[in-house]
């Protein structure tokens, strides 16, 4: 499933604008750099993880998933939680928030899946 190169400029669904398309050049700096952005800092220490980006990818997915369920759980129990302790405009604003930051993961885990198969050298065909 992995990206055709920038011959034919076509890349999968969900391909962040961060990261060149495979076989240009520097692509895989730009992978891993754009990675290291969705981890925690303190990952850039592990020397493991910059070594083989294909791990990186995975401990990104793994906190980006991480991240989008806990976004989900805050969704469904913020009112409840929080309903005698927040004004009506400040609970809108708090579920938007969610609503927002689950949007922005859930697009990071497609982006983290498709980046992940290049790093393994599958190819991507668009299908017709």
């Amino acid at each position: 499933m992995v990206h055709t190169g920038p011959v034919d400029g076509t890349l999968p669904p969900g391909w962040p604008e961060e990261v060149r398309p495979p076989g240009a050049p520097d692509w895989e700096r730009t992978a891993i750099a754009w990675l290291f952005d969705l981890v925690p800092p303190d990952y850039r220490a592990h020397e493991v993880l910059r070594r083989y980006p294909v791990l990186l990818a995975r401990f990104a997915r793994d906190h980006v998933g991480a991240g989008l369920e806990a976004a989900r759980e805050g969704w469904r129990t913020v009112r409840v939680e929080l309903a005698d302790h927040l004004p009506p405009d400040a609970m809108e604003a708090a579920v938007r928030a969610y609503e927002r930051e689950g949007a922005r993961l859930a697009a990071a885990g497609r982006g983290v899946d498709v980046v992940a198969a290049a790093l393994r050298g599958e190819r991507w065909v668009p299908r017709l």
